[in-house]
Parts: C-alpha cells; structure tokens; sequence
C-alpha cells in the first residue's frame, strides 16, 4: 500500500485550508468589521491624526482574528517569545498567520519532493528545510532591522542632548526623535513617548523600549537615563557621551567586519558545498548517494560526517563572531 500518495493528497488539503484561511485573516485584518471599528477608535484617540502609526496601546495584540484559534494558540509554551520575535523583525504578521505560512510552505516542499520522486530521507529534508523557510525570514528581518536601529540611534541620541540644552523635557526629546527621525527607530521612540503621554511611568516605558528593542547599546542608554533620573546630573552630557561611544563602537565593529569577510565567505561556502554536491549526485546518479542511506556503514559514515561538519562550521562561527 503507497502511503506516500495518501500522505500527499493529505498534505494537499491541508495547505488548502491553510490558504484559505490565510486569506480570510488577511481580508479581515484590513477590510474587516473589527479592523474598521479599531481604525475609527484610533482616529478619535488621536483627535483625527491620520498618522496613526505606533499607537498600538489602545489595542490588544491578538495571537490570531479568530477566538477559536485564539485560545488554541494561548495553550502552547512559550507562545509569546515568537509574537514578540515577531513584533522585533517589524512584519506586519500575527502569530496564526505566521504559523500558517510555515505550514504551507512546508507542504509545498513536500509536494516538490514527491514529484521529482525522492526518497524518504530527502523527502523528509525538503520538509523541514521548507518549513523553516518562514523562520529564516523573521529573523533575517529581526537581524536587518535591529543593524538598522543600531545605525540610526547616535544620531538620535544627539538630537536629543541638542533639544534638552534647548531646553525641552525628555519627554518633548524623545518626540522630536519621533518626528523628525526616519524609521524604524522613530517608529519605537513614538510608542515610548505615546506610553509616557498615556501615563505609563517613564521607567517603564524606557523598559518597554529595551524589550522591543533587544539592543546593547539601547540598554545602555536606558540604565544611564534611569540612573541619571535617581542621582541627578547633566543629562544632555551624559547622552552625547553615549553616542560617541556608540559611534566609535560601531566604526570598530565595521572594521571587524571587514577583516572576518574572508572567513564568513569560506564559512558560508564549505558549509553549503556538501549538501549541493549531493544533491546533484542523487540527480546525476541516485543510486550512487542511496547507497549512504541504504547501508548501515553508509548511514554511520553520514551521522559521523555531519557531526564533524556541524562541529566545523560551529567553531567557524565562534572564531568570526566578535564582540565589540
């Protein structure tokens, strides 16, 4: 009995529903009944501003649109570490729809693989590689967008030592980055100053900013502003300080950078040859690589080889990951 064609066709459906009901969410994330009232709400909160971007504490973020789905998704562990890795990479993705994309891009590695009729180990490696698509992107967007807040906050940092000499408050300070800053980072000060202007207390806005923000450098900043609150103090010296250490931190780490490229592309290119070089094989001559998987000393000789790869490119990473 082929249980691999039941198996597909179950697969099939299942992504079916999944798209369809991807779809759903996206129309009514946009065009829905909850999504107008939430809009129409904003607009009133803001007195008719129609920029209404980062006011996002006058409205609950759900893990998904559907109550049912809801509460599904509230019984697994640790649920919120992936809303809150998503809210960082900055996609506008619940966690549903995120969990749905992985799902259908799982069965359509699944799908691929059974076309070009490969065996079940492969089948099984298109299926996870597949399905961690959706994750590599999230925090491939994380990544690029946490190296872009780090390159735009000693500018901010300054234009706020510039507005407290000027003699506003750090509230109005935090404002002015909100304003005539550029995104993401005038983005995530808006929500902090909204939080103080709602009447959070600044310590745990600032608090807030660090978790969205999983930043060194941002952390830094937070604790000097919290101590600087307790002792007193000059703060607009304090935050000029600060970015000019952050600025010359991020020169240096460049420069590392620069020297490790070599590395990082030998890294990339010994760990990646491998699985390419097998992959042709299996499709020049599958018989000649089924063997590895067929025969006991083959499938010892695999296990042993991917240790010691994964042991290489580990050491790899560790000798070209500096910390500055």
């Amino acid at each position: 009995m082929d249980y691999t064609y039941y198996f597909f066709i179950s697969m099939i459906f299942i992504a079916i529903v999944l798209l369809l009901e991807g779809l759903y969410l996206l129309w009514n994330t946009y065009k829905g009944p909850e999504a107008v009232r939430i809009e129409k709400r904003l607009q009133a909160i803001s007195a008719g501003r129609e920029d209404s971007t980062g006011h996002n504490l006058i409205k609950q973020r759900l893990l998904s649109d559907s109550p049912a789905l809801e509460r599904l998704l509230m019984g697994i562990p640790r649920i919120h570490s992936l809303d809150r890795l998503l809210i960082q990479s900055g996609l506008q993705l619940s966690v549903s729809s995120f969990l749905g994309y992985s799902c259908i891009s799982a069965a359509g590695g699944m799908a691929v693989a059974t076309l070009f009729n490969l065996n079940f180990t492969f089948t099984l490696l298109c299926f996870a590689l597949s399905g961690s698509l959706p994750v590599l992107m999230v925090l491939s967007a994380r990544h690029k967008r946490l190296l872009k807040i780090e390159e735009q906050l000693p500018d901010a940092i300054d234009l706020m030592a510039r507005a407290l000499k000027a003699g506003h408050a750090f509230s109005g300070a935090l404002q002015m980055v909100s304003s005539e800053g550029a995104d993401p980072i005038a983005t995530e000060f808006r929500i902090t100053f909204d939080e103080i202007n709602y009447g959070i207390p600044m310590q745990d806005a600032l608090m807030n900013l660090s978790i969205r923000i999983p930043s060194t450098d941002l952390r830094y900043l937070v604790i000097a502003v919290l101590i600087q609150r307790e002792s007193g103090g000059n703060l607009a010296e304090l935050l000029e300080n600060i970015g000019s250490l952050i600025r010359a931190r991020l020169k240096l780490l460049g420069t590392i950078r620069v020297l490790s490229a070599d590395g990082r592309l030998s890294a990339w290119i010994l760990g990646c040859l491998p699985f390419f070089m097998a992959m042709i094989i299996h499709f020049v001559n599958p018989g000649y690589v089924n063997i590895l998987f067929t025969d006991p000393t083959g499938r010892l000789l695999v296990g042993t080889s991917l240790t010691m790869m994964v042991s290489g490119i580990f050491a790899m990473w560790r000798i070209i990951k500096i910390r500055v």
